[in-house]
């Protein structure tokens, strides 16, 4: 079984798994995000988890700062969650794409508006859409001198 820390790694995706990597930690913040769900209970009954275990994810969430507590009793997204959504998004679609048997179970719509669809895209400022194959990457200002991957030539594609 793999940890949650990732300690060695210098990447952006690892640290976020250490914050929202354990199984139930998005199930939890979806339906906080989409299903208004705040009380302790209310996750429980929806997600089926064990109260320990929904214990402890509670506990982390709030202390990494994506849930607060109000009250006694309820689970607030802060801003940093909330900041979630479009990788939710984009897990739903993938999921919708390559992991489901059926049409997509949940659509998202843009509330202040019509009830346009929204998706989560890659885009680049210069050219707008860009599909996944022609996604590389680049050592960004944060990469450490000493770190291996700059060792093997710096810029990186596919």
């Amino acid at each position: 079984m793999l940890g949650n820390s990732y300690d060695s790694q210098v990447c952006s995706i690892a640290r976020s798994l250490e914050l929202v990597g354990e199984r139930w930690s998005l199930l939890i913040i979806r339906d906080a995000m989409f299903g208004s769900v705040t009380r302790f209970g209310d996750f429980q009954h929806n997600l089926g988890i064990a109260t320990n275990v929904l214990t402890s994810r509670l506990e982390s969430l709030v202390a990494c700062g994506i849930l607060a507590r109000e009250g006694s009793a309820d689970y607030i997204l802060t801003t940093k969650g909330r900041a979630l959504a479009v990788a939710l998004i984009a897990l739903t679609e993938w999921g919708d794409a390559w992991a489901s048997p059926i049409e997509p179970p949940i659509l998202y719509r843009h509330t202040a508006c019509a009830g346009g669809a929204v998706h989560a895209v890659a885009t680049c400022e210069a050219c707008g859409r860009v599909p996944a194959d022609e996604i590389g990457i680049q050592l960004g200002p944060g990469m450490p001198a000493e770190y291996p991957a700059t060792r093997r030539g710096g810029t990186r594609a596919n």
